[in-house]
């Protein structure tokens, strides 16, 4: 691969959408793959992102800090080693109206405690700096924008949109959900909204999830053009199995794999549901179906239950509680059937949660294993890189398994002292890290990514998805298909 030959600063093209969910993620991500494979160096870039799918990544000092799990999807796509900088607003949602906010991958209390409109001031410089420094080092680099440029209520407060386009002089790309309906009215009114220096930074407009007959469009896209000045520049298919893991929210379409079901997994989608990315994989392995959970009727006829990660474990606790998940889970459980707890999910199947710090909150845990945790101010950011030891049961085919991760938590789990004494303990098979109880069909674990292991899928299922390569090279393909490479040019 070539190092910098591109002279000045890195040329610069970004990704806005009319909507969150027009696919501007996606977009990005083969995108950097794209320029990636002319043999440029690519960096992605998004200053700021709300997401609770965070990823560990290096920062500055050789200390480990979070960025959104979609940048860090980009940087894989450009070649490029994931970093702070690439991401250095995240914003981690723990209630309506209260965010974390993770500033360069640390978590800042004084940022998290202002207003939102009151934060630009404070991190443009840090934003502006980290892009500037990734321009410096690389050849492109794609940006990605957030929600919509045009929402005219935050464009005074903006630090992710058109403030950066005229900040990096970028060459913006405007894509919309043509499925979703209104595509043209989106792009036409997002457009009209912007000021005039911002409209001439819009170089194309992009159609995305396109089902039927291109040819059906005429004469809208030539009609827009008429009026804006702007041409559309692609026409992207429906792509109904990319592999990229979803940015926003849980995504409900069926798995998609091939192959006779053995195997249905039931994931509970609690309100603050976290890290939901890393069960990508589980949509793309042969014979196994995933779904996500918010009612006992989901869990119904489910092989496993999974309780992934929270942002909010005692309130995704009380959750689901009141749906009457708990009785559920321990039906499921009780019969022998499998349980996977991961980080707050873990913390869960616990005897307690506790709480001096104020950090999430106190209340009982569902019993499952005899372990407490005791949540702490300091959060624990780091990859992982370790071994299952001995596992029994029914999660005994991870045992000896080398698996690579990372963790995200301000709990701190341990044995329950009052139930150690009396010879109740969790079987521990990855020291610190992962437990099993007596019965072994209930396993708990802080480590993150334990699906993108393609070592765990194969001693899971005997089969394994497609690899992160494969779909990041299908996607730049695409990318040369609809896009006319004149419009791509750096």
């Amino acid at each position: 691969m070539k190092t910098k030959t591109l002279p000045g600063p890195a040329r610069c093209v970004m990704v806005l959408g009319t909507t969150s969910g027009a696919g501007k993620s996606w977009l990005a991500t083969a995108l950097c793959r794209h320029y990636s494979n002319q043999g440029l160096k690519v960096a992605p870039f998004k200053a700021q992102n709300m997401s609770n799918n965070a990823r560990v990544v290096a920062g500055p000092g050789g200390a480990w800090g979070e960025i959104g799990s979609a940048q860090y999807f980009q940087a894989l796509a450009a070649r490029a080693e994931p970093d702070v900088r690439m991401n250095p607003l995240l914003l981690k949602p723990e209630a309506d109206t209260k965010s974390q906010v993770v500033l360069l991958g640390q978590v800042s209390d004084a940022l998290s405690q202002l207003p939102w409109r009151g934060r630009s001031a404070r991190v443009w410089p840090q934003i502006t700096a980290a892009l500037d420094a990734l321009r410096a080092e690389n050849d492109v680099v794609v940006i990605e924008g957030a929600g919509s440029p045009a929402e005219i209520n935050l464009h005074a407060s903006d630090v992710v949109n058109m403030r950066v386009a005229r900040h990096a002089h970028a060459r913006c790309l405007l894509v919309t959900d043509i499925d979703r309906g209104g595509a043209f009215a989106h792009l036409y009114g997002t457009w009209a909204l912007l000021p005039g220096d911002e409209r001439a930074l819009i170089a194309g407009f992009v159609l995305n999830k396109f089902r039927g007959d291109a040819s059906l469009l005429a004469p809208a896209p030539e009609m827009l053009r008429e009026k804006t000045g702007v041409p559309v520049v692609a026409t992207i298919p429906m792509q109904w199995n990319h592999g990229l893991p979803e940015e926003d929210g849980v995504f409900d379409m069926a798995a998609t794999a091939g192959g006779s079901v053995h195997t249905r997994i039931a994931v509970v989608a609690y309100p603050r549901i976290s890290n939901l990315d890393e069960f990508q994989p589980l949509k793309n392995v042969p014979g196994v179906r995933l779904s996500w959970a918010r009612s006992p009727a989901d869990v119904d006829g489910a092989d496993w239950i999974v309780l992934p990660g929270s942002k909010a474990t005692a309130a995704d606790l009380a959750w689901l509680r009141a749906q009457g998940l708990d009785a559920a889970v321990a039906v499921h459980a009780a019969r022998g059937a499998r349980v996977l707890g991961i980080c707050g999910g873990l913390q869960m199947l616990g005897e307690a949660l506790i709480d001096t710090v104020g950090v999430d909150g106190n209340g009982p845990g569902l019993g499952l294993l005899p372990l407490v945790t005791s949540f702490e101010a300091e959060k624990t950011v780091r990859p992982a890189h370790t071994r299952f030891g001995a596992v029994q049961g029914a999660w005994q085919a991870l045992g000896g398994v080398p698996v690579q991760g990372y963790e995200i938590h301000h709990g701190q789990t341990a044995q329950h002292p009052a139930m150690a004494a009396k010879g109740d303990v969790a079987r521990e098979v990855i020291p610190g890290l992962a437990w099993q109880n007596g019965a072994g069909n209930v396993l708990g674990l802080y480590l993150h990514g334990l699906f993108e292991d393609g070592g765990v899928l194969r001693a899971l299922f005997g089969a394994g998805a497609p690899t992160l390569e494969q779909v990041f090279d299908r996607m730049a393909e695409g990318v040369g298909r609809w896009f006319d490479p004149r419009v791509l040019e750096i």
